[in-house]
């Protein structure tokens, strides 16, 4: 295993070649994920179908020959896992039934429930450990509590995570039961995909940019370094990487305040910024617009080169900065790996 860039740069190496791969590499913008996915039927079962998880997780693999593989699921089928009802509208997104109280919070089922549910998760997990290509590192992911909690009190996305904010400033004990409860889930999930083979695991604060001053540190922080901590008493030797989202300056000591092996960065700060502020404690992860997947060209090229060069002094895997979007142009992740591995 030692020979897996991926591995190799969580570790602290410098490589004169940076890994890379994409966040939402399996998805709609291939062929071959619609076919997939119309042969599921619906999000959720193709979640659910372990061969067929596993099928759409491996054919970026194949197409691109990206480093990393990240398993196909979703960060709601942990609250799903915990009680929630899920669902998805055609053209709109995941829907859940909403927490509003702490009766709600007391209404989740007992973290030891949600293997029940995540079975076919983990199966996933194992067709992957065994399928795919010797050199490429499989990462397993979950939400950051915050980000779940999120959509389990609204029920939906929301533009500034307003009905999270609300329940928070109107009984924040309830407000940390929920979080307290998402992340012993997180642990046990994550836990539970790193011994069906996951080498690598990493956490998505999608909405962490809108927790501010003491939020961040209660709310993003500190679950983010109990799951860490959990994990390496558990697994140790497993990296986690980990996302704040539009963290923006915070981004600065997250690697350190947490113990996450790296830290993945959005679009909105510059790899230079990030070089000098992030990259000093660890591996950075990014962070290439995703916009770029869409127009292509050589600004493409330019601007991968130039996030190439920026990180080259340190520890970097090559990412975007966001997932890559439905719109983009399959030739352009051809082109941007080209860029990067000249």
């Amino acid at each position: 295993m030692s020979d897996k860039t991926i591995l190799r740069a969580l570790k602290g190496e410098r490589l004169p070649v940076p890994p890379v791969w994409m966040m939402r590499q399996a998805g709609r913008y291939l062929p071959e994920y619609r076919a997939t996915r119309a042969q599921a039927g619906d999000f959720l079962s193709l979640c659910y179908t372990p061969d067929l998880a596993a099928e759409v997780t491996l054919q970026p693999i194949r197409r691109y020959g990206f480093d990393a593989a990240i398993l196909f699921a979703d960060i709601l089928l942990l609250p799903q896992a915990l009680g929630a009802e899920l669902w998805f509208v055609t053209g709109e997104g995941p829907r859940l039934s909403t927490i509003t109280d702490a009766a709600g919070v007391a209404a989740l089922k007992p973290v030891e429930a949600i293997h029940d549910t995540l079975s076919p998760v983990y199966e996933t997990v194992r067709i992957l450990a065994r399928e795919l290509p010797r050199e490429t590192t499989l990462i397993g992911f979950a939400g950051a509590p915050w980000t779940v909690a999120t959509y389990m009190i609204a029920g939906r996305g929301t533009p500034d995570q307003g009905p999270a904010h609300a329940f928070k400033a109107a009984d924040r004990a309830a407000f940390a039961a929920l979080i307290d409860r998402i992340t012993e889930g997180t642990i046990a999930y994550l836990s539970a995909q790193i011994e069906a083979g996951a080498e690598v695991v990493k956490l998505f604060d999608s909405w962490a940019g809108s927790l501010k001053g003491a939020d961040f540190d209660d709310f993003a922080v500190a679950p983010t370094r109990r799951i860490i901590a959990a994990l390496k008493a558990r697994h140790p030797g497993v990296p986690v990487i980990a996302f704040p989202r539009e963290a923006g300056p915070r981004y600065a000591g997250f690697a350190r305040a947490t113990g996450a092996d790296a830290v993945a960065l959005d679009n909105s700060v510059s790899a230079d910024w990030a070089a000098a502020e992030v990259q000093k404690d660890g591996c950075v992860q990014g962070n290439l617009d995703p916009r770029l997947m869409v127009t292509g060209g050589e600004a493409l090229v330019a601007e991968t080169r130039r996030i190439v060069a920026a990180f080259s002094k340190g520890p970097h895997i090559f990412n975007l900065g966001h997932g890559i979007t439905p719109d983009a142009d399959p030739d352009n992740v051809s082109r941007m790996i080209e860029a990067i591995r000249g």
